[in-house]
């Protein structure tokens, strides 16, 4: 009886702030539709890739959240966030290789693995077309900060490639070793600040500066020395070698330092050049440990605390590029590299009521949808109209096809093999009824693969294509196999989005049909993304806005979850 007036009377307090953030969305959407397209230019671009981040990690996504993300949440608001947009892989080396080049990593015929110590050599081969190299074809200054991790080239004092491991770490040759053949620059960056591998997670702990290591690996890493917030979020911080001064608790606020720099450096001294820039976080990896201002800022322990850290990082960001006055043509791009931390998961859930999954089966190294389902929102506001949701089918593999259409570089067939133009659907003149991926593959933990077509997924494999869920924390979440017998599985995701009902017996015909597609789209050889793809450039992005102003009815209308 109580609660009904002050609900009512908060709801009241709550209108002109409400009313006022209305306002404000349609001011920005006229001011986007009125704007004169004869005067877009090429935009700087800001890429962060969050780690681990689930598909119910922020308040934009999961109103049940237990904390809020204001941020990124405003981000969302002032932009275009997908509800259907998924990571190439369910583990981070492969996504981000993904993200590079816009290729699955079985196009490399190597298997998902997630590189530690001296692990590599790198996916992206050498001479291969990577985003970074597109944009710079066309002008820009590329730049990487925070975590690589898709595999380095190390070689011993005797001149030997290096493998992964704990001891190989100290083998290592710098002189030899640097500058790295198959760092960040060499493959289209021109600044880079990163680490090898995971950055507070997996060893080698070394900075790596365009190329170079300033201080080497030396000393013995012991975890013992972190925090270990709430008695168990220290959890998978591997002891190994580390420099001296080596930064885990901080990690992306010196990652988060270094782009800020980049960017302030090169509007002092390249006015007239835009600036391509990726900010790869450690957030939300285990271990879970936020910087000392972040501890306790939220109600939902420390992983929540992580993710607010991130959210304030953002705010950040944004607020450079509003000092800066680069605000409105600035692409501001948000991802995420795989689904949430099997044991993050399980503790969030328990102590907290939040599900970082989002109610998706499955979390990281997982192939059913809560393994790859993960946030996408972006923002442009010369450009894409705000506050728009979209169901259309992505993956951040097509980042390379949208990011090189708007800078007009023509892909050859034999690059990005697995990467669409999206930028029909973040101007909003592409029907939501009309998709522009006519399916998708994914690739989980062990390198099986799922494919989507339409609201139907087919999964390659039994099981979670990842982890183990007959024993120990995950076995409450294990669902009942209503086909025991079947090799693979099939649902109808539209109907069963909780991918429950495996209909791999009960619908032999479709069953089939995406077999024979897998079969083909998964060859090493093979390909999803169309040939011939021609890129829109400037001028197709002021022709469409045109179009998108002169008929309303064009643009790509809200859509729920």
């Amino acid at each position: 009886m109580n609660r009904t007036p002050s609900h009512n009377t908060g709801a009241m307090r709550r209108l002109p702030r409400l009313l006022g953030c209305l306002a404000a969305v349609l001011a920005t959407a006229a001011r986007t539709d009125g704007e004169d397209a004869s005067a877009i230019t090429l935009p700087n671009i800001l890429i962060v890739y969050a780690d681990d981040l689930g598909y119910g990690d922020l308040s934009c996504y999961n109103p049940r959240a237990a904390y809020r993300t204001p941020n990124i949440d405003r981000l969302a608001r002032e932009g275009l966030r997908f509800t259907d947009a998924h990571s190439p892989c369910t583990i981070c080396s492969p996504s981000r290789y993904g993200l590079y080049t816009g290729n699955l990593v079985c196009r490399t015929g190597r298997r998902p693995v997630a590189f530690e110590g001296p692990g590599g050599p790198s996916y992206i081969r050498p001479g291969e077309l990577t985003i970074a190299r597109i944009v710079k074809a066309k002008g820009y200054r590329t730049a990487v900060f925070g975590k690589w991790h898709v595999g380095l080239t190390w070689f011993d004092s005797r001149g030997r490639r290096l493998q992964g491991g704990f001891r190989n770490a100290l083998l290592i040759d710098y002189e030899k070793s640097t500058p790295l053949i198959d760092g960040p620059n060499a493959h289209g960056f021109d600044e880079s600040f990163v680490t090898p591998n995971c950055p507070t997670t997996d060893p080698l702990y070394v900075y790596i500066e365009n190329g170079r290591v300033p201080v080497p690996a030396s000393r013995r890493h012991r975890r013992d020395t972190l925090p270990n917030p709430g008695g168990k979020w220290r959890w998978d911080n591997d002891e190994g070698w580390m420099a001296p001064g080596y930064r885990f608790v901080d990690a992306d606020l010196l990652f988060h330092e270094k782009t800020e720099q980049f960017i302030r450096e090169h509007r002092q001294r390249f006015p007239d050049r835009p600036f391509f820039v990726v900010l790869s976080t450690q957030i939300s990896h285990a271990p879970v440990l936020p910087a000392p201002a972040f501890r306790g800022i939220t109600d939902a322990g420390p992983r929540g605390d992580f993710v607010r850290e991130l959210d304030e990082l953002v705010g950040r960001l944004s607020r450079l590029l509003k000092e800066l006055g680069i605000d409105r043509n600035t692409l501001f791009v948000f991802n995420s590299d795989n689904g949430p931390e099997t044991l993050h998961t399980v503790w969030m859930r328990q102590d907290h009521g939040h599900d970082p999954a989002g109610g998706w089966r499955g979390m990281k190294r997982d192939g059913w949808e809560g393994g790859h389902r993960v946030p996408l929102i972006v923002r442009w506001p010369a450009v894409v109209p705000p506050g728009r949701v979209s169901a259309q089918l992505t993956n951040t593999t097509d980042l390379t096809a949208t990011i090189a259409s708007i800078v007009g570089y023509p892909l050859p067939d034999d690059a990005a093999v697995d990467s669409y133009d999206m930028l029909p659907v973040w101007l909003g003149v592409q029907n939501e009824a009309d998709p522009v991926r006519p399916y998708m593959l994914t690739q989980s933990f062990r390198g099986e693969f799922q494919l989507r077509v339409g609201h139907w997924k087919y999964l390659d494999h039994r099981g979670s294509g990842g982890n183990d869920y007959s024993k120990g924390p995950l076995s409450r979440y294990a669902i009942p196999d209503e086909a025991p017998d079947a090799p693979a599985q099939l649902y109808d995701l539209r109907n069963d989005p909780g991918e429950r009902h495996n209909l791999y017996f009960a619908r032999p015909e479709r069953r089939d049909q995406m077999q024979r597609l897998l079969q083909r789209l998964a060859a090493r050889n093979g390909r999803t993304a169309p040939r011939e793809r021609k890129p829109l450039g400037l001028d197709g992005i002021r022709r469409l806005i045109r179009t998108r102003r002169d008929e309303p009815s064009a643009r790509t209308p809200r859509t729920g979850d």
